[in-house]
């Protein structure tokens, strides 16, 4: 019985963890998503204020094309993530499945040890 437990208690240990895992994916693409949009904004404005738009042209400004490449950096790394994240869900996903199936072999004990005990 004991050793059911703890074997309940570390599978949700794991669930846990991996939830945590997956929610921190999730902000951590969100919060990427957000500078990027940030980063645009900037990007239009400094194309707004100077009048040059053409990324080729020879005065395009310095500061619009390092936050281009910021924000494109952003964007891999959320892409990046995704794959992560849905790993991780995946990884998730197993662990539920790992509880749910300790936690009915620890049903399943209790009630042998109730009937033991009661004959």
């Amino acid at each position: 019985m004991m050793k059911r437990d703890n074997l309940v208690r570390l599978t949700r240990f794991k669930v846990n963890e991996k939830r945590r895992q997956v929610e921190q994916l999730e902000l951590m693409m969100g919060e990427f998503a957000r500078m990027a949009a940030e980063l645009d904004a900037q990007i239009l404005s400094e194309e707004k204020k100077v009048g040059i738009t053409d990324i080729t042209h020879f005065a395009y400004p310095t500061f619009a094309k390092a936050a281009r490449a910021r924000r494109d950096n952003l964007t891999n790394s959320v892409k990046d993530l995704k794959v992560q994240l849905n790993a991780a869900r995946i990884v998730q996903e197993e662990a539920e499945a790992e509880l749910v199936n300790a936690e009915k072999l620890e049903q399943r004990d209790e009630a042998e040890e109730r009937r033991s005990a009661s004959a």
